[in-house]
């Protein structure tokens, strides 16, 4: 298959505009250089992407497959030039840390803030995974720097204490589980809760946990952050499970009761996970550093 990024941009611009001429002008190109180009990436694929009509262009079934990986080629050469960019820019330092939702949600927000801080040459990509994942990417070598909340059996990392906190139970005021002093998570899975989004590490780790007592889980609404959740439930629409830190917030209008998670996972202490902290990379040691001193 022959084709470049010139040729992905104008079959994605085609694609949405549903329209060869209106794609061309999107791509920056005369129409008929355009169509030239599709019949040679189509030659070249084999097969057909586009179905002409009258008014305009449909997508083929391989069409439709090869505009969602170009939007992903795309979008990562885009995330490729971000990460370049202060390279150019002067940043003399990258680091890559890995956190899970807790961690990207609570803590990490102001313990980045002060690193960037104390080393403005430096540059950090946070992405946010679930705790295995991120300890099984440490240990392959595949990242310097995660924080998690639980260890993997057989991982050949180093895990060093960063913050202690715990899942709690967050119910409407006038929820009829809101006067009781603890439950078990069992107990509460009759009632509609109020999540993180899907794909979220905190949303994967619930799922688990009720499909491990061979439950569901009824979702009344996702949302996008620990605030959110605390506003959601606060205003009666269901129950959720949250970090303690994330109520310090500050005062809210209806602030949810909070009822103690009886359940031994409930403890989410964070951890900076590292594959062998002696040999990290100077920045990287640096942040572990900058992590491990906040720890309360």
């Amino acid at each position: 298959m022959h084709y470049d990024l010139t040729d992905l941009r104008l079959f994605v611009a085609i694609a949405e505009a549903q329209n060869l001429t209106r794609g061309a002008e999107r791509a920056h190109l005369a129409p008929s250089s355009a169509s030239h180009r599709m019949r040679l990436l189509e030659a070249g694929i084999g097969t057909s992407l586009l179905l002409r009509q009258a008014r305009g262009v449909v997508l083929t079934r391989a069409g439709e497959v090869l505009l969602r990986h170009s939007r992903q080629v795309l979008a990562q050469l885009e995330q490729l030039h971000a990460d370049l960019a202060p390279y150019a820019e002067g940043v003399r330092g990258h680091v890559s840390l890995w956190a899970n939702t807790h961690a990207t949600h609570s803590f990490l927000p102001d313990d980045l803030a002060d690193f960037l801080r104390r080393y403005p040459q430096v540059s950090v990509t946070l992405a946010e995974h679930t705790s295995p994942e991120i300890v099984m990417a440490i240990a392959r070598g595949e990242v310097e720097v995660g924080v998690v909340a639980e260890r993997v059996a057989g991982a050949d990392v180093e895990m060093i204490p960063y913050r202690a906190d715990r899942l709690v139970l967050i119910t409407p005021v006038a929820h009829p589980l809101a006067a009781c002093a603890s439950v078990r998570f069992r107990e509460v899975l009759d009632h509609p809760f109020v999540m993180l989004h899907a794909g979220s590490a905190i949303h994967t780790f619930t799922m688990n946990a009720a499909a491990a007592l061979g439950r569901h889980i009824n979702v009344r609404i996702q949302v996008r952050s620990f605030d959110a959740v605390c506003r959601m439930v606060g205003a009666g629409v269901g129950v959720g499970l949250v970090p303690r830190s994330a109520l310090s917030r500050g005062e809210r209008e209806q602030s949810p009761s909070v009822v103690e998670l009886d359940e031994s996972w409930a403890q989410r202490d964070l951890q900076v996970c590292v594959r062998k902290r002696k040999d990290l990379s100077g920045f990287a040691a640096a942040l572990v550093s900058g992590l491990v001193e906040r720890q309360t």
